[in-house]
């Protein structure tokens, strides 16, 4: 006797998206910002101290400014999927025909025959009409509400572990080496979160290595001449 294996046994890197994004996101800025921060001041002329504050400065401000987005992006996301339940849960009282209708209509898109599409919809609403509406009619696939909060800390906190890879070189590499020691750093710094958040989501882990490096040298460069310049003048 064989068990007839679930439709949820198959695991999809699809479904780590979500979490994979914010914190491969929260890290990689956090090393991009500090360390092109740093290198700019650097480049300024600017001596340890200066250097270190406004590193220290950029990983604060940084870490709070990605709590502040999630939790205000997250929030406004659970604003808007609230609503769209309730709206979504009066019509289906009010107007019960119209929406097996809209509901049969959207699986004749799909590529249903008129008779299945009816019989699938009269089905799926005798379950769970609210639930399909919200799965097939909206795009809504998770009912487990949005977290704030936790996506607020998750981004602070990613973003102060990223934050502290070129700060922490900064602190312990000779002066007039600091420039040189902070880009090879947050190169491979950067290359291995690319990696690591490309093996996670099944991804090709060079192809993303190479893509935030460059978006890593273009950063630095950047910050490095503005400093340079600013220095030279001042």
């Amino acid at each position: 006797m064989h068990d007839h294996p679930s439709i949820h046994d198959e695991p999809h890197l699809s479904n780590r998206t979500g979490w994979l994004r914010a914190a491969v996101m929260g890290a990689n800025d956090g090393i991009l910002s500090t360390a092109s921060l740093i290198v700019g001041v650097a480049a300024g002329g600017a001596d340890r101290l200066a250097i270190l504050l406004a590193g220290i400065a950029g990983l604060v401000a940084g870490a709070m400014s990605m709590a502040a987005g999630e939790y205000v992006s997250v929030s406004s996301q659970a604003d808007t999927e609230r609503a769209d339940i309730e709206r979504e849960r009066t019509e289906l009282i009010e107007k019960p025909e119209e929406e097996l209708a809209e509901l049969a209509a959207i699986y004749r898109e799909r590529g249903l025959s008129p008779e299945l599409a009816d019989e699938v919809a009269r089905e799926l609403t005798e379950k769970d009409a609210l639930g399909a509406h919200l799965r097939d009619e909206i795009g809504i696939t998770d009912l487990s509400p949005p977290q704030p909060m936790q996506a607020a800390v998750v981004s602070a906190i990613t973003f102060a572990l990223g934050a502290s890879a070129p700060l922490l070189v900064a602190v312990f590499s000779p002066h007039d080496m600091l420039l040189v020691w902070v880009g090879i750093a947050t190169l491979i710094s950067l290359a291995a979160l690319g990696a690591l958040g490309a093996q996670a989501g099944g991804a090709p882990r060079t192809r993303a290595a190479i893509r935030v490096m460059v978006w890593g040298i273009l950063a630095m460069a950047a910050t490095s001449a503005i400093g340079g310049l600013v220095g030279t003048s001042l």
